[in-house]
This record gives structure tokens, C-alpha cells and sequence, in this order.
């Protein structure tokens, strides 16, 4: 082999193993956990949350013991979610209350999966467009129920109850609204017996939300409509009794009806 030819060969496997280096070169090799959490922390605090799980992730990777690699796996959760990665976020939630059923960040896990579940199904559209709850994915939003449900049974005092107990009346507000617009979607199409069975599904599962005076409303047509004026009328008894103002403002179900 010539000398020239040589040389080149040379020259081109240098360039070679400089690329390979390049490539696998680890700017935080030589960090301790300390400056690895900082900078996780700064990079979530500048929005760069995906930079942020990283470095998370390489903590928890080498120092896989100690309060900082706990605490790691919570702001993985928290980071994932922030750049809507839902899955990976509740995947990560999962692993922590998993792993550490009984410490007192428990909550705080069971909370961060509440809300992933409750906001999941947001997208381009949801930015522009208020989203209509009852429009929702309910096994999601039965899902957030239980996370938040769990949060005020069994961590009652924690910094996340409040706000749980919040989240659970409006999501079972919503919850029963949906079932009054299947209720109303059958309705119109003159299955009165599946319109029944929604409402008596509302009645029980969600007695006392603003929806239930409307339900009864459309009970009491839908029992007319099967020829059954006395059970129309107990259902009429029940509204005077409990919202007397409904009977005496008129019935907006019934006169839409009768459009």
C-alpha cells in the first residue's frame, strides 16, 4: 500500500472515531446528583420540560437511592405532563404510588394522575373552543374521579384535598350531565324506555346535581309517552316538592316538546 493511500485511510479512520466520540460524548458524566436535580429544576423552570425529564431520568438512573431520586420520579410525572405527554405522566404516577404506597408524596401522585386523566383530550381545537365536559371521554372522567376520590378518603389532610373534593363536584356534575343529554338523545328519537333507564341511572348515581330537576322533567314526559300518567305524576310530585319554583316558572322541557 502507498504511503498517499495510507495516509488517507488513516485521516479518513480519525475522522471515524472523532464522529463516534462526538456522538457518544456525555455532558453529564462527571455531574453529581446535586447539580444533575438543579439543572433538571432549571430547565423546568425555563418551560423545557422535556430537557428536564432527562436529566431526571439520569438521576434516578445512577443515583437510583435517596431522596433525590424519589423526588425525581415525581417531577418526571409533572414534566411529562407539562409537554402533554399524558401516557408516559400517568405511566410514571403508576410507578411511584407503586413503589412507595404509603409515603406521604403518595397524594401528590394520585393528584398529578387525577389531573392528567382530567385534562387528557385536549388538543389544537380545545385551545380555541371552550371544551364541553359532558362531551367528554367518561371513562376519563371516571377515572380522575377515583384518583381525587382516593386523595380525600385516604389522604384527608394533605395539601391536595381541598381542591380534590372541588374536583369531584364538578366532574360528577358533569358526569350527570352527560347522562341527561343521552337521556334527551333518546328522547327525541321516541325510545322512551332507554330514555328511563338514563334517568333512573342519574337519579341514583348523581342525586342532588344541577342536573337532576331536568332529568325529572323528562322522566315525567317519558312516562306520558308510554301511557303511564300516574308514574308521570309521582315524578311531577318529587320536582313540586323539591324545586317548587321549576313548576311554578312552567316546564321548559315540556312546552320544547310540544314545539
Amino acid at each position: 500500500m502507498s504511503l498517499p493511500l495510507r495516509a488517507t485511510l488513516a485521516a479518513i479512520l480519525a475522522l471515524a472515531l472523532g464522529a463516534c466520540s462526538q456522538k457518544d460524548y456525555d455532558p453529564t458524566a462527571d455531574w453529581t446528583k446535586e447539580r444533575l436535580y438543579d439543572e433538571a429544576k432549571r430547565a423546568m423552570e425555563a418551560a423545557d420540560f422535556e430537557q428536564a425529564v432527562e436529566y431526571f431520568e439520569i438521576l434516578e438512573a445512577r443515583y437510583p437511592f435517596g431522596a433525590l431520586a424519589l423526588q425525581a420520579q415525581l417531577e418526571i410525572a409533572y414534566g411529562y405532563y407539562k409537554f402533554d405527554e399524558f401516557e408516559s405522566a400517568i405511566a410514571a404516577c403508576d410507578r411511584f404510588i407503586k413503589l412507595h404506597p404509603t409515603h406521604e408524596s403518595v397524594a401528590y401522585a394520585y393528584y398529578l394522575r387525577g389531573l392528567v386523566r382530567y385534562e387528557q383530550g385536549t388538543g389544537f381545537v380545545n385551545n380555541f373552543y371552550p371544551r364541553d365536559m359532558a362531551q367528554m371521554d367518561q371513562g376519563r372522567l371516571r377515572l380522575a374521579f377515583s384518583d381525587f376520590r382516593t386523595i380525600v378518603r385516604e389522604h384527608p389532610d394533605s395539601a391536595y384535598a381541598d381542591d380534590a373534593r372541588k374536583r369531584m363536584t364538578y366532574l360528577r356534575n358533569e358526569m350527570a350531565r352527560h347522562e341527561l343529554e343521552i337521556a334527551r338523545f333518546y328522547f327525541e328519537r321516541s325510545a322512551y324506555s332507554a330514555t328511563l333507564n338514563r334517568i333512573d341511572y342519574l337519579l341514583r348515581h348523581y342525586d342532588g346535581a344541577p342536573s337532576v330537576p331536568e332529568a325529572l322533567e323528562l322522566q315525567a314526559l317519558a312516562y306520558e309517552r308510554l301511557g303511564l300518567p300516574q308514574l308521570a305524576a309521582d315524578s311531577r310530585r318529587v320536582l313540586a316538592r323539591n324545586w317548587p319554583e321549576r313548576i311554578a316558572g312552567g316546564d321548559p322541557v315540556t312546552a320544547e316538546s310540544a314545539e
